[in-house]
């Protein structure tokens, strides 16, 4: 488990997704949760940089403070049993738009539309806070991949794995949405075009 957070710290990293201490990581075995300790930078942890907690939140390793966003990830767990993991970082693109408050929903890519349906946007709270927890939590009832307000992107999945592709899937749907901005005459996908594509990701995701 802590192998794992290591790893995909690294890669989140290397890929851009974060940068110094922000952001953390966690993974849930089903019973206990290993989480990044509080202000490890990701692209530099090493397994003493993780530390188990219990779903109460009490660290299970003496000398280890777990991050300061614990109960966010606790709260999703709790909530959504299909979620083993979850990664919480400040891509640039993805964290312009929630600088914005601004939902990622523009109809510009069909696999977008496919695997996201939309992101929406968490209002602010102040970080750490069970404000922040309180708002976040509630989008995952309904989505895996949420901004949150002048903060950042949170996504949970079934692993590590599922979790960092949506990311960093979610960060290229801002970079294109950018970018095709800057170019003009940005195309958005019609309505017969948009109920097609949404009849596709209930099939393939059941909503």
């Amino acid at each position: 488990m802590k192998k794992d957070v290591v790893k995909f710290g690294k890669l989140l990293y290397d890929k851009d997704l974060t940068s110094a201490t922000s952001g953390n990581i966690s993974v849930f075995d089903g019973k206990s949760v290993f989480i990044t300790v509080t202000g490890t930078a990701l692209g530099f942890l090493n397994e003493d940089d993780v530390v188990e907690i219990d779903l109460d939140g009490n660290e299970l390793e003496n000398g280890k403070k777990a991050s300061s966003e614990k109960k966010m990830h606790l709260a999703i767990y709790k909530l959504r049993p299909d979620i083993k993991a979850i990664i919480h970082c400040h891509s640039p693109f993805a964290t312009a738009f929630a600088a914005c408050r601004k939902e990622l929903s523009a109809p510009i890519i069909a696999e977008n539309i496919i695997y996201f349906g939309k992101i929406p946007v968490a209002p602010y709270a102040m970080p750490s806070s069970q404000q922040l927890v309180d708002n976040t939590v509630k989008e995952f009832v309904d989505y895996d991949t949420v901004l949150m307000a002048n903060h950042g992107i949170v996504s949970g999945g079934s692993d590590l794995t599922n979790a960092f592709h949506k990311i960093e899937t979610a960060e290229t749907y801002a970079k294109t949405y950018v970018y095709s901005k800057i170019i003009g005459n940005q195309a958005l996908l019609n309505e017969q075009e948009l109920s097609k594509l949404a009849e596709l990701r209930k099939k393939i995701h059941g909503k």
